[in-house]
């Protein structure tokens, strides 16, 4: 039974570390619901700038957990935490471009294969420019907040009492599960939402720790939203193109974009072994 302690601690430490910053993050909200005369939608989860303001709040909440869980109670340093005083640029931009390469390579793989495809759409290159700006913009709080909520304390405290391997799968089966809800998921959808999960957990022990892996998720969703593709279910505009994934669906994704599809499969595979080998060679340096 002795053995069993740390791991049970662990497991108590991130229910409670998830349970209080869900409660935080939902009780404003329900309250601005139930006291407001005429609550608006945009600020309840309509549109960017409901997106926004979630992430805003996630962010705050989360991060002030882990610094009270994990740096005050628990004597967790910030490298131990993850977040590394070094090469903080450099793992966020190695991080954003690498992931923002595979998602670019699902895409490619959805056309060549799959018959997607892109139509010309309203606007010009300085609106697409701009809506890009601000759509990467409002997608990096969300990806910083699912990074503190998904990697972060958590993924630190079970790889302490389960090992990395493990803590990854772990975390990695949660955060799929967690997105069952978004719009047009499939069983596909979420399993690949998993395996994104593991690619993230990955780079979040590698060189940079929570910075690259904050700059990869970025780098995901950025480049499927800049290209008009969904993410995760959810739908960014963006003029001057319009994606069309076509009607192959179990390969380019569908309406669900392309981590609905096989392409985001192949490709979240090869991000996976790309970042082992990469991991191995830093540790054998």
């Amino acid at each position: 039974m002795i053995e069993w302690r740390p791991k049970l601690r662990a497991i108590g430490w991130v229910l409670l570390y998830l349970a209080a910053g869900l409660l935080l993050v939902a009780t404003p909200f329900f309250l601005y619901i139930r006291l407001s005369a005429a609550p608006n939608p945009a600020a309840v989860g309509g549109g960017p700038t409901g997106l926004l303001l979630q992430s805003i709040v996630l962010v705050t909440v989360f991060a002030l957990l882990t610094w009270l869980i994990g740096h005050r109670i628990l004597r967790l340093t910030p490298a131990e935490l993850g977040w590394v005083p070094h090469g903080q640029a450099r793992g966020f931009g190695a991080g954003m471009a690498g992931a923002a390469i595979l998602a670019l390579g699902s895409l490619l793989i959805a056309a060549g294969a799959g018959g997607a495809r892109w139509l010309p759409d309203n606007g010009g290159v300085l609106d697409y420019l701009r809506s890009v700006g601000l759509t990467t913009a409002v997608l990096a709080p969300a990806a910083l907040a699912e990074e503190l909520i998904f990697r972060g304390l958590p993924l630190v405290l079970l790889a302490s009492a389960f090992g990395r391997g493990r803590a990854i799968l772990i975390m990695a089966v949660i955060f799929g599960v967690a997105h069952g809800l978004n719009p047009e998921v499939t069983p596909l959808a979420i399993g690949n939402v998993a395996l994104a999960g593991v690619f993230l957990g990955l780079a979040f022990f590698a060189p940079g720790g929570i910075w690259t892996a904050w700059g990869a998720h970025l780098g995901w969703n950025a480049m499927l939203a800049a290209l008009d593709a969904p993410v995760s279910g959810l739908p960014f505009r963006i003029p001057l193109i319009n994606f069309d994934p076509g009607t192959i669906t179990w390969l380019t994704g569908g309406s669900f974009g392309p981590e609905g599809g096989v392409a985001a499969t192949v490709v979240l595979c090869i991000g996976c072994v790309a970042l082992v080998r990469f991991m191995r060679k830093d540790e054998a340096a």
